[in-house]
């Protein structure tokens, strides 16, 4: 615990804080399937769906917007600057993310974070429609 500093705990504050935003915001569409249509396209194959929007108290955030981003087998969400903080839960299929740094695999139940400013690419690599359930954090 001696290396946890102001930054660190900071990122785990605003996970934590999340947590129950994904919960509340799962448990409303967890049966949802979304049509192939539905929402607005992003890339071929990739469809952003608003979940809903709520107020902050956390003091950096006025608001914090729940989206489903749906992937259809195999598309792909090109390189993008994040405009926002984002925590993201993979809520159905399994995905490889690309950032500038790093790659690493993802499958359904498990989360990661996104910070302003940075690329990231996310592919569904499984063969079931898939979604990423994201907290995006909108400063104040």
């Amino acid at each position: 615990m001696d290396s946890l500093n102001r930054r660190s705990a900071m990122a785990l504050g605003l996970t934590a804080a999340a947590v129950p935003f994904f919960a509340v915001a799962t448990s409303a569409r967890a049966a949802k399937h979304y049509g192939p249509d539905e929402g607005k396209e992003l890339a071929p194959g990739v469809r952003l769906v608003e979940v809903g929007a709520g107020n902050s108290d956390i003091p950096a955030y006025k608001s914090i917007q729940i989206v489903d981003v749906v992937f259809q087998p195999g598309a792909v969400a090109p390189a993008t600057v994040m405009d926002n903080d984002m925590v993201c839960m993979i809520t159905a299929g399994e995905f490889t993310i690309k950032k500038v740094d790093k790659e690493f695999n993802l499958k359904e139940g498990d989360m990661y974070t996104c910070a302003k400013g940075t690329t990231d690419e996310a592919k569904n690599t499984s063969n079931v429609v898939g979604v990423h359930r994201i907290a995006v954090l909108v400063p104040a």
